[in-house]
């Protein structure tokens, strides 16, 4: 397994997703306490990140746990995936783009059931790298080292060639365990400053978080 390699997170790096507030307004519009959304679905929203559950059921725990009738499920999770999906870094993205055909690039993504279809329709993260690794497709999220060891398997390289990007200090750290290079994503500038050192062969000592 050989060949230079750049992993990205998906969401916070690829995608800009600030929270939008919309389960705080479901709780208001449905007269609930704050908290109690994620208290009553927790246990779903971990089985969708981990693929255990189907969009279908997604929908009728929605319902049976909000007591949501059809139209309201639909805007429910309407409102959740305005969230998840966010807004393209284009910045980022477009210079992911030009590094095709220099190194191999992956996507290493915890997910939700029915992201790479949106993801695909919206962002066409498929044409940008190699290969995407979802944690609702294997069944596996980071920090779990095999989720790592997944997305080196399926670009065919060895960790020591890759760098990871995510913006979330222990996925950063969880993969320079696993052998990575690791750089906790702030702002472009840094994160392309640090790819770029990366395929021109500037590795930072195992086991350092660049911050840039």
């Amino acid at each position: 397994m050989t060949g230079t390699c750049v992993i990205l997170d998906i969401g916070g790096v690829l995608e800009i997703t600030p929270e939008t507030g919309w389960v705080q307004r479901w709780e208001e519009r449905l007269e609930l306490p704050l908290g109690t959304v994620n208290e009553r679905m927790r246990d779903v929203w971990r089985a969708g990140s981990l693929g255990s559950i189907s969009e279908r059921e997604v929908h009728e725990q929605v319902a049976a746990r909000l007591r949501l009738d059809p139209p309201q499920v639909e805007a429910f999770m309407a409102d959740l995936w305005a969230e998840y999906l966010g807004t393209p870094n284009e910045e980022l993205i477009a210079y992911v783009r030009g590094l095709r055909g220099s190194c191999k690039l992956g996507i290493l993504s915890n997910s939700f059931v029915g992201a790479r279809e949106r993801e695909t329709a919206q962002y066409h993260f498929d044409e940008l790298v190699d290969r995407i690794v979802y944690s609702h497709e294997i069944g596996i999220g980071k920090p779990d080292p095999r989720a790592f060891e997944a997305a080196c398997a399926s670009l065919e390289v060895c960790p020591e060639s890759c760098l990871f990007v995510d913006d979330v200090a222990v996925n950063v750290e969880a993969a320079q365990a696993a052998g990575m290079q690791g750089h906790l994503f702030e702002d472009n500038v840094q994160t392309v400053t640090r790819i770029a050192a990366h395929l021109d062969g500037g590795l930072l000592v195992p086991g350092h978080t660049s911050l840039g």
